[in-house]
């Protein structure tokens, strides 16, 4: 019986002896010079330090996590787990299923990331695997040429299940779960012969014991973001800059937007160029929402049209290479100009969110900023007839009544995530207090529903939010996004520079 040939796939033509003989020469040979290390790399090796120091005598495994399936065998653009690209200062497009790995030592930890270098011209990766293939990806780099980049030692990936072996029974090993989910399985193997050991640390059951050592590691992670180094504060003022630039340029074209129809779609277009151009991508989902969609708080469809007299709701930002965002909400007249009606919630949305601001410094609770906002707001509902109640019966805790017209928090963490450091601990995140080094942002909101019958027709349908990303220094806030304005007036007198003139 002849041997059967594994059947390819529909896209795949066989190669031929001919072809693979002639694609293996006739290259030029690679640079043998070493690229300059990344500047995120610098700041990322005393956060492994501070790693290190929190899990003495563990090995800690950080996966960056492979490629997710768009559809079928068509790949979204690859963007490494954030704790990875935070410890090896590694952002956009670097690597594919790599997997850093802080080895237990005397001293602390050493250091070592396991990924697939790019193989050989003669090799048949080289032109047919659409996953590493230069032919298909692009050059990628070497062992020594990654390690420049990221001053961490590099191993070949094939190596990492045979080093994880090793010891396994002696080392207590924690892994970032969600990151690599094969990975963790792979590992939890492992683990199973450190049962007694791992019961002896965490009482309960084999499996919570290993749910419980990797939830730890995934909040330690977490929380070591919540104060940003001098690094990260600048990229954190650069994505804000680079956002500015891009909301310069919705505006000149809202025109265009009007004019087009789906001028909501055209808004997200002209921000996404800049985006991709400026950095690597938008830092979420825009949020372009005009009219009556601006009340739907995560409004991303954006299919709708942009019409003279309404208001633009755009909530967007750019993230950069390094994968630090930035997260700003300005609401525009599309024509220029606020209506009596739109300017009144917009200056009470405004004097929510300058007491909000003004409420950050260090030492002060982190809620206190949203406490603060959201009395401002409760307190105009009021003056407005809207309350059933009174301000002060409505912000208790048997109240709520506000929550109505402004459901969302006032503030979250910010960095290389857009809701960064989600998974800290409560006490050091929603109840915990604020310190130099924090950056979050300040964004109340004020939203009419269009079918909301308690809110008079003269406000139904406008929705407003005002957001801007704030560090916290020694004795404040210094306001990263404070480029773009958020007076009414002074909005107005900035539109009236970039819109074209009759």
């Amino acid at each position: 019986m002849s041997e059967t040939q594994p059947e390819l796939p529909n896209r795949q033509t066989p190669f031929s002896e001919a072809f693979k003989s002639f694609i293996a020469g006739g290259w030029a040979p690679y640079p043998t010079e070493l690229p300059t290390p990344l500047p995120a790399s610098l700041a990322a090796a005393a956060r492994r330090a501070k790693v290190s120091a929190l899990f003495p005598g563990q090995r800690l495994v950080i996966p960056a996590g492979g490629l997710k399936i768009r559809s079928n065998d068509t790949d979204y653009r690859f963007r490494p787990h954030s704790a990875f690209a935070h410890l090896t200062g590694l952002g956009t497009d670097r690597e594919p299923d790599a997997v850093l790995v802080l080895e237990p030592t005397d001293d602390g930890h050493d250091a070592a990331l396991y990924f697939t270098p790019r193989a050989p011209r003669d090799s048949a990766e080289f032109y047919s695997d659409a996953r590493y293939g230069e032919m298909w990806v692009g050059r990628r780099p070497s062992l020594e040429e990654l390690a420049a980049l990221c001053g961490i030692r590099c191993v070949p990936r094939s190596e990492l299940d045979e080093h994880l072996a090793k010891n396994a029974a002696e080392t207590l090993i924690r892994v970032l779960r969600d990151a690599d989910p094969a990975l963790a399985a792979r590992l939890d193997e492992l683990r199973a012969a450190a049962e007694e050991s791992v019961e002896e640390s965490v009482e309960g059951t084999e499996e919570e014991a290993k749910n419980v050592q990797d939830t730890e590691f995934a909040v330690a992670l977490s929380e070591l973001r919540l104060v940003k180094d001098d690094f990260e504060i600048e990229q954190m003022r650069e994505a804000c800059a680079r956002t500015a630039e891009a909301f310069e340029a919705v505006v000149r074209d809202l025109p265009e937007a009007v004019r087009r129809g789906r001028g909501e779609r055209w808004v997200e277009g002209i921000f996404g160029l800049h985006a991709r151009h400026a950095g690597n991508a938008i830092g979420y989902d825009t949020i372009a929402a005009s009219g009556e969609h601006a009340c739907t708080l995560h409004w991303i469809r954006n299919d709708g049209d942009l019409r003279e007299g309404d208001l633009l709701l755009l909530d967007a930002g750019i993230e950069l290479d390094t994968l630090y965002t930035a997260d700003i909400t300005r609401t525009l007249p599309v024509s220029g100009h606020f209506s009596d009606d739109q300017r009144m919630v917009y200056e009470a949305v405004l004097e929510a969110q300058q007491a909000g601001i003004d409420a950050a410094k260090p030492g002060v609770k982190f809620a206190d900023v949203h406490k603060a906002a959201i009395t401002v707001l409760a307190h105009k509902l009021e003056e407005w007839g809207l309350l059933p109640v009174s301000a002060e019966e409505s912000l208790s805790t048997d109240g709520g009544q506000h929550r109505r017209w402004m459901v969302h928090g006032t503030s979250h963490h910010l960095g290389i995530d857009v809701h960064d450091c989600a998974q800290a601990r409560r006490e050091k995140y929603r109840d915990g207090v604020l310190e130099e080094g924090m950056v979050i942002t300040v964004e109340p909101g004020l939203y009419f529903k269009a079918d909301d019958e308690l809110v008079p027709e003269n406000l139904r349908g406008i929705g407003v939010r005002i957001e801007d990303d704030i560090v916290i220094t020694a004795d404040g806030a210094e306001n990263l996004s404070a480029a773009l304005p958020r007076s009414s007036a002074d909005v107005e007198a900035w539109m009236a520079t970039l819109l074209p003139r009759d």
